[in-house]
């Protein structure tokens, strides 16, 4: 099975993620695509961070009904912070069977010369590129990559903590499930 592993802190998951992941599962030759919910990134501070199960909860609220889209936990059981070589070497051991792939941003792409063992994860896995208004897809690195035209909306998981702190609403950035159970978990506030 071809897996693309989509990974985010996704503080919290909004329609924005949902369109990426779902226009990958159904325009790619990939199986699935798994939500892989990041309790830290090492790129970013935790202090801004929802419990990483509530987020979690989130993920699987936004994904309800959906074959091709499943929520994983993988990183909340190995090390912090969270590094993608350390990621796809455990899931590599965990499902062989699987053909593992990367899925991001082309603003990550520049970046990925500085991630922890940058040269092996070129060299052993694919990469799914969505173009970023204002980001180029270039590295340093010959990475694998396939550059798609995924279909985006400008919405930042930070506006959506700001706009809930100020008792906005955020009904259509976030899937109403979502909305929902954000507002029953008073989460954001």
């Amino acid at each position: 099975m071809k897996v693309g592993l989509y990974f985010g802190s996704f503080n919290p998951i909004h329609t924005g993620h949902c369109i990426i992941a779902n226009h990958l599962a159904q325009t790619t030759d990939l199986d699935q695509v798994w939500l892989v919910v990041s309790p830290q990134n090492p790129f970013k501070p935790s202090g801004t961070l929802l419990n990483e199960y509530h987020r979690l909860h989130l993920v699987k609220t936004a994904l309800e009904g959906e074959s091709k889209l499943k929520a994983s936990d993988i990183e909340f059981h190995l090390p912090r912070p969270s590094y993608t070589i350390d990621t796809m070497t455990y899931l590599k051991e965990k499902h062989p069977g699987h053909e593992f792939s990367i899925i991001m941003g082309s603003d990550g792409v520049q970046n990925l010369h500085s991630w922890k063992n940058a040269e092996v994860l070129i060299r052993d896995y694919s990469i799914y590129v969505y173009k970023r208004p204002g980001f180029e897809v270039n590295t340093p690195l010959q990475a694998k990559l396939t550059i798609l035209d995924a279909p985006l909306l400008e919405i930042s998981s930070t506006r959506i903590r700001k706009m809930i702190k100020e008792g906005k609403s955020v009904r259509y950035l976030v899937p109403e499930n979502v909305r929902e159970e954000i507002e029953k978990g008073g989460y954001y506030k």
